[in-house]
């Protein structure tokens, strides 16, 4: 009789998951897209954190989309690098905040219910490799075509 319910059980939880992945169908603003993406390209490995492995990806031309915090206290650095995405033509999307981008670039530890603790500061980083089309790397594209 187990043998009869189970399938059921299944039957009945697959029809909830497909109605949760068609939820967020709300418009996503350009800062979630972008989170959304850095974490995918995370994910492919596809990331370069930091001056140096970004200064390195940015001259080799590799690089896809640049990520710079606003609030970096070093103008040298900022100069550095917007002279390098503007020379090699590579899109450069600023964001306030270098934690928040440190944790969008997987630079923290996550506790027991998922929330990020220890957050270290990241003021670049260069996307080398998107991994697969997401809708939030379309929203992404558009908000660069328009800029």
């Amino acid at each position: 009789m187990s043998d009869g319910d189970e399938p059921v059980a299944i039957e009945a939880e697959a029809p909830a998951v497909e109605a949760a992945a068609e939820a967020p169908a709300e418009a996503m603003d350009t800062m979630t897209a972008l989170q959304r993406v850095l974490k995918k390209a995370l994910a492919h490995d596809g990331l370069a954190r930091g001056l140096h492995e970004s200064a390195k990806v940015l001259e080799k031309s590799s690089a896809q989309l640049c990520v710079l915090a606003q609030d970096c206290d070093q103008e040298d650095y900022k100069k550095l690098v917007q002279a390098l995405c503007h020379e090699h033509n590579i899109n450069l999307i600023q964001v306030p905040s270098a934690k928040t981008l440190g944790e969008w670039a997987g630079l923290c530890k996550l506790d027991s219910e998922g929330k990020a603790r220890k957050v270290v500061g990241c003021a670049c980083v260069v996307v080398k490799d998107y991994g697969e089309e997401t809708e939030a790397l379309n929203v992404l594209n558009e908000y660069l075509k328009a800029k």
